[in-house]
C-alpha cells in the first residue's frame, strides 16, 4: 500500500467520462470519497459515505480497483489518495478544484486537517453567539480547530494540550488561554463545548471534563480501537449532555473545502500557519518520527 492521505496536486490526465475538471486545475485530495447517493450520504456529512469507506477498507478506488503497480505487483490504494508519491491516480470524487490562487501548502492541509478541526467546530460543535470552546490537542486537526474558531469570532477560546510549545503557539494564534489537561482539572474550568483532537481518551476524557451543562462534546481524534474511557451516564442526563463524534469535520468536501478556501483568501484563516515544516519525498521517515515525537503540527512533503 502507498501511504499518504493529505494531498493537493495539478490534474496532468482526465479518465473517461470526466468533464468537470481542467488539466491544469489545482485539486484538494480527501481521504473520504463520497458517492453522493448512499443513505449515508443524505445525512449531509454526520455519517461518512458507505461505499467510500468499503473502498478504503478495501485499498481500492470508489469504483472498485486498483491503478497503482510497482515492478509488475500490485500496490493497494491509501484512503483513495496515495499522496506520499510523484503522481496519484484518483477518484473524481475524492477531489475538490480549487482556484489557482491558492499555493499547494494551503490546498495540502485544506484535505484533512481543516476539513477535519474546521468542521468539528462549524459542523459538530457549531457554537453560537457569547459560547466558549476547548479545543483538546493541538496537532494539525486542533490548530485548524483553534484557526476557525479564531476566524469565526468565538468569544473564549480555551487551547488545552501537554506541550508547553504547543500551548505558547495557540495563545500567539488567537487563543484567549492555553493549559494543560492537569491545569485544566485542578482549576475546574469549564467552557460551552470542547473539541476533543488528540486521539487518545485521556484527551476525550478532558474534553468530557471541561464541557458545561447542556454543551456539546465532539471527539474528532481516531484512537486505537483496543483503548477506551469511562464517563459517567448520569452527567450525560443530568446535565443534558451531548456527545458528538465526528469523522472528516462531519463534512462534505465538496461543500466545505470552497468555504474553507474563500475564508483563506479572505485572510481570516492563515492556514499557512499549519504548516511547521516543508520536506522532501526522500525524507519522508524523518517527517513520520517528528510526527510522532509530538514534534510537528504539520509538515508539507514537497516533490
Amino acid at each position: 500500500m502507498l501511504l499518504g492521505h493529505e494531498a493537493a496536486g495539478i490534474v496532468e490526465e482526465l479518465g473517461e467520462g470526466v468533464d468537470d475538471v481542467e488539466i491544469g486545475q489545482r485539486v484538494v485530495m480527501t481521504f473520504l470519497p463520497r458517492c453522493g447517493e448512499c443513505d449515508a450520504c443524505k445525512t449531509d456529512g454526520r455519517l461518512p459515505c458507505t461505499p467510500g469507506t468499503e473502498a478504503n477498507n478495501a485499498g481500492v478506488l470508489l469504483g472498485g480497483g486498483t491503478r497503482l503497480h510497482r515492478d509488475g505487483d500490485e500496490v493497494f490504494h491509501h484512503l483513495g489518495v496515495s499522496g506520499f508519491a510523484t503522481h496519484a491516480v484518483v477518484n473524481r470524487k475524492s477531489v475538490v478544484p480549487v482556484g489557482s490562487d491558492v499555493p499547494a501548502a494551503v490546498a495540502a492541509v485544506l484535505g484533512c486537517a481543516v476539513l477535519t478541526g474546521g468542521g468539528a467546530l462549524l459542523n459538530a460543535a457549531a457554537p453560537e453567539e457569547g459560547d466558549s470552546i476547548a479545543i483538546v490537542g493541538l496537532g494539525g486537526v486542533g490548530v485548524a480547530c483553534l484557526l476557525t474558531a479564531v476566524a469565526s469570532g468565538v468569544q473564549e477560546i480555551i487551547a488545552v494540550d501537554m506541550s508547553e510549545e504547543k500551548r505558547e503557539l495557540a495563545l500567539s494564534y488567537g487563543a484567549h488561554a492555553a493549559y494543560s489537561p492537569e491545569e485544566m482539572a485542578e482549576r475546574g474550568i469549564k467552557t460551552t463545548h470542547a473539541v476533543e483532537c488528540a486521539g487518545h481518551p485521556a484527551a476525550f476524557t478532558t474534553a468530557f471534563n471541561a464541557t458545561s451543562p447542556g454543551g456539546r462534546t465532539v471527539t474528532a481524534g481516531l484512537p486505537s480501537p483496543e483503548q477506551t474511557a469511562e464517563i459517567s451516564p448520569l452527567t450525560i442526563t443530568g446535565e443534558a449532555r451531548t456527545i458528538i463524534g465526528s469523522y472528516l469535520g462531519t463534512s462534505v468536501p465538496a461543500r466545505d473545502i470552497p468555504r474553507y478556501e474563500q475564508m483563506w483568501r479572505e485572510g481570516r484563516l492563515p492556514v499557512e500557519k499549519l504548516v511547521s515544516a516543508t520536506m522532501r519525498l526522500d525524507d519522508i521517515n524523518e517527517a513520520m518520527d517528528q510526527l510522532a515525537d509530538g514534534r510537528a503540527v504539520r509538515q508539507i512533503i514537497e516533490y
